[in-house]
């Protein structure tokens, strides 16, 4: 593989420096990885339950126990006559006393005593401070040069895939210490062309590819927020995540939560997921669990499936990354990328204008807040993603059978539009959920259950995906949500309460 090794003893401090410098001075000259081997021991249990006398012999503990690091960096201390014996002893019983008298300070500060005072780290983003970051684009002269003169709203109607594009360039212009990354996002722009000419717009330092590794790609984003950037990186597909999800669940959602807010791991992950996808597929490629993510306290879940929803969401996770520290999922439809119509081949009824940065602060998208399309009082179908372009469809074949349904766009699954899913439910009495993930794990279930605690009495029913991996080909279609699901599910509901 070409991997420079570089080998020390970890418990001899000088050997441990110089053969770190020669490794770090070696990446710098070579911009290549290194392998740093350091050797050093493991001093008593792993836990107050690991008695390490019951399965270590005694002479193996003390031999262990002479190469304690500490003891070695005293004795190097006072072979080079840096310190006499007498002073290393002081110095060890000074910081032995600090030590002492922190943790006695410690011990008598505030316990924490409420689930609220423990969950505050996990309160969420502050709208006021997201929302005023977000009316705060790139001046007028960045924009123009970073656009090339060709500003995205002067552009006319676009597409998903080219409404997250136009929105991350915007991103890259605004933000200086933004940066996108993944799997072949520069160079090739994306396996669907989303990134497509940003590393020409804004470089290759801040676009750039990374190894065909998602625990690499959300490894660099965690070392990324934390040195004060703003990293986005991209996962190429939902199924890729669970390679990594922990570098999420483990490492950059409980930062925040375990140093109280004083150490951030700010990043917008975007993933290209869901099914539908036509032509192509399989369960490495077509995927709908995001279970494992709605699960995470504190992430934020975004799922917008509209090119003008796309592109404010986006900006809304930014700022929120950016003012709060927040970590956001960024759930984008790949079956929606390039879609044009909504009812008939030729109708454009899925493109949209972009919105100039003018405009931006007024179509702001808070974090939380649902979209309703259409004003029918006979029912209200839930649904986000893929699932609200079959609904809009299905919606108007319900009109053409007396059946007028509003179409309620949750847009955002973590945290869900709790009060707008409450609004627009009540406001007909009966509630379809149309979920694209799975029947069990799935949003809906959460959808319900939402519904049912804020006491609900209406009518509700579902459908879903089924509970499968999703197969190759035609069979797809066996597993995932349909219209013709929709529509019957839709009639059934309505009958039942007339």
């Amino acid at each position: 593989m070409g991997l420079e090794y570089f080998a020390a003893d970890g418990c001899d401090l000088a050997a441990a420096v110089d053969a770190a410098t020669r490794a770090a001075h070696w990446v710098r000259e070579h911009r290549r990885p290194a392998f740093l081997h350091l050797r050093t021991v493991r001093l008593m249990g792993h836990a107050g339950s690991d008695v390490e006398s019951a399965y270590r012999p005694p002479a193996v503990i003390a031999a262990e126990q002479r190469r304690d690091p500490l003891l070695g960096t005293a004795r190097l201390l006072v072979e080079s006559g840096a310190l006499t014996p007498a002073e290393v002893l002081a110095r060890y019983q000074r910081k032995r006393d600090d030590l002492l008298a922190l943790a006695r300070e410690v011990a008598l500060l505030p316990r924490l005593t409420t689930a609220a005072a423990v969950m505050s780290p996990l309160r969420g983003p502050s709208p006021g401070s997201v929302a005023a970051e977000v009316g705060t684009p790139a001046g007028i002269r960045t924009r123009a040069e970073v656009f090339d003169g060709a500003l995205p709203e002067e552009a006319g109607p676009l597409t998903l895939a080219q409404s997250i594009n136009r929105a991350l360039l915007d991103l890259l212009a605004a933000h200086p210490e933004a940066m996108v990354f993944g799997e072949d996002v520069a160079r090739k722009g994306g396996v669907y062309g989303v990134t497509r000419g940003l590393a020409n717009r804004v470089g290759a330092a801040r676009v750039f590819d990374t190894p065909l590794d998602e625990q690499t790609v959300l490894g660099l984003a965690l070392g990324a927020g934390i040195s004060g950037l703003l990293p986005i990186p991209e996962i190429q597909y939902l199924a890729y995540l669970h390679n990594a999800e922990d570098q999420i669940r483990g490492e950059a959602a409980t930062l925040g939560f375990f140093s109280s807010g004083r150490y951030r791991n700010p990043m917008v992950v975007r993933v290209a997921g869901y099914g539908y996808q036509k032509g192509f597929g399989g369960h490495f490629h077509n995927d709908d669990a995001i279970a494992v993510l709605r699960d995470i306290p504190g992430l934020v879940v975004a799922s917008p499936a509209r090119p003008e929803d796309a592109a404010a969401m986006l900006r809304t996770c930014v700022a929120a990354a950016k003012t709060e520290g927040a970590v956001s999922v960024f759930l984008e439809p790949i079956a929606l990328y390039h879609e044009r119509d909504l009812h008939e081949p030729g109708d454009e009824g899925w493109l949209a204008p972009y919105e100039g940065s003018d405009r931006w602060g007024a179509t702001h998208v808070p974090i939380g807040s649902g979209r309703t399309h259409g004003d029918g009082t006979d029912l209200t179908i839930v649904t986000f993603g893929n699932g609200l372009r079959m609904s809009l469809r299905v919606a108007r074949r319900l009109r053409m059978r007396g059946l007028d349904a509003r179409v309620f766009d949750l847009r955002w699954l973590t945290p869900l539009p709790v009060a707008d899913l409450l609004r627009e439910a009540r406001v007909t009495g009966r509630v379809l959920v149309v979920d694209e993930t799975r029947r069990s794990g799935g949003v809906s279930e959460g959808v319900i259950a939402a519904l049912v605690d804020a006491g609900f009495e209406g009518a509700i029913a579902r459908v879903t995906s089924e509970d499968s991996f999703v197969p190759l080909g035609e069979a797809a279609r066996l597993v995932l949500v349909s219209e013709e699901q929709i529509e019957e599910a839709a009639v059934r509901l309505v009958g039942r309460r007339r």
